[in-house]
């Protein structure tokens, strides 16, 4: 059975992850025994509403504050240095009342390639967009998520990355981005709405010194930190992107 924080899968590792980040998390979906979805905890996903808008945060514009879902209460920006730059920032946000409270700037990495606004499977560039955060987990045990965590073998991330820095422990602590996922599943669900073309496994997760294939990552104790802040009751979300996109 698939508890909601000590959940652990037996795992057999795929060649795949070699590449490490979205592309290894597109290579290992959960070997529970079947091949159906590793259900975590049902979790609200991040919707449109009627809910006054609070006031903008800085460097987005007015298309991708509209796209905002209006119940969130707490966002995650992830801002790329360039369209085609591995380099980027993270920063969590809240709201006060109708204001975006910002945390601490974290350095962060995106894809190799940069940003995609129509993300393929190993185009080796993150989907620019917003995207709930409804599903968490990791290698290791739960540090203390609000999310559903899904603690498996599953999240192993062996091999090195494309600056050949090794990839142990990407995978301690992720967040899954609900790019072409089914939100409420672990995120090694191998479920992919829009088909497997557009990619998936797409998470924020432990930083390993390089670019991704399209995830973004932070520090472990950022990961950590995240972990615990975010709260289902507050329909967390991310938005992500080059700053060009994010301005428009």
């Amino acid at each position: 059975m698939i508890h909601r924080r000590t959940a652990v899968a037996l795992f057999v590792a795929s060649p795949l992850l070699l590449s490490g980040c979205g592309g290894g998390a597109e290579a290992a979906p959960s070997r529970s025994g079947d091949d159906r979805p590793v259900r975590v905890t049902a979790s609200p996903t991040p919707d449109e509403s009627s809910s006054p808008r609070p006031s903008g945060i800085p460097g987005l514009g007015p298309r991708t504050t509209a796209a905002i879902p209006g119940r969130a209460e707490q966002l995650v920006v992830a801002r790329g240095r360039g369209r085609n730059s591995p380099v980027s920032s993270v920063v969590l946000y809240e709201r006060d009342d109708d204001v975006w409270q910002a945390g601490a700037v974290w350095p962060a990495h995106n894809g190799r390639d940069g940003w995609s606004e129509h993300h393929m499977a190993g185009d080796l560039r993150s989907p620019v967009g917003v995207y709930g955060l409804t599903d968490a987990g990791g290698l290791l045990a739960d540090p203390g998520s609000r999310l559903p965590y899904h603690h498996s073998y599953g999240f192993t991330s062996p091999g090195t990355g494309f600056e050949g820095e090794p990839l142990e422990g990407s995978f301690d602590y992720v967040v899954a981005i609900n790019y072409n996922r089914e939100p409420g599943t672990s995120p090694l669900d191998w479920t992919r709405p829009m088909g497997a073309k557009r990619g998936g496994g797409v998470w924020l997760h432990v930083d390993h010194g390089g670019p991704t294939h399209a995830c973004v990552s932070v520090a472990k104790a950022h990961m950590k930190e995240l972990l615990r802040a975010l709260d289902p009751a507050r329909h967390p979300a991310v938005v992500m992107g080059h700053a060009d996109w994010l301005a428009q």
